[in-house]
């Protein structure tokens, strides 16, 4: 399964999707996106690979030992690590097509911002109406 950035400049491929599906709430990841949560899926290193883009991609130590990777053209992050561990943490959402499983948990909810409202709001498939 493959994954890129939102300018196509950077894309990575993974074999599977080794641990849960979760919306994580911490302040940097919520920083890092610019939403809400950013949810993401440990793979191990063996089962991902980059493809291209290596000029593209750029990183930054988010915290002691976290790299985050990221487009440095568009801006899209697309996977997280540390060093130490025996996988990489890819953003589904820069996944290009459906992994076939569904986010299991929120973590990092003590981190919610105040306005943070999302479970029963309306839910729109396009615009809301009268837009």
């Amino acid at each position: 399964m493959k994954g890129s950035c939102l300018c196509g400049a950077v894309v990575y491929e993974i074999d599977s999707i080794d641990m849960p599906i979760g919306h994580c709430h911490c302040r940097t990841c919520r920083k890092a996106h610019a939403a809400a949560f950013a949810t993401t899926a440990g793979v191990l290193r063996e089962h991902f690979r980059w493809l291209r883009g290596g000029d593209a991609r750029s990183s930054f130590e988010s915290s002691p030992g976290k790299l985050r990777h990221f487009c440095s053209v568009c801006g899209s992050h697309l996977v997280a690590e540390r060093q130490q561990q025996p996988h990489v943490i890819v953003r589904v959402a820069t996944l290009d097509e459906d992994p076939g499983l569904v986010p299991v948990h929120h973590i990092w909810t003590s981190h919610d911002a105040p306005w943070l409202a999302y479970e029963n709001l309306p839910r729109h498939e396009e615009w809301p109406p009268g837009r």
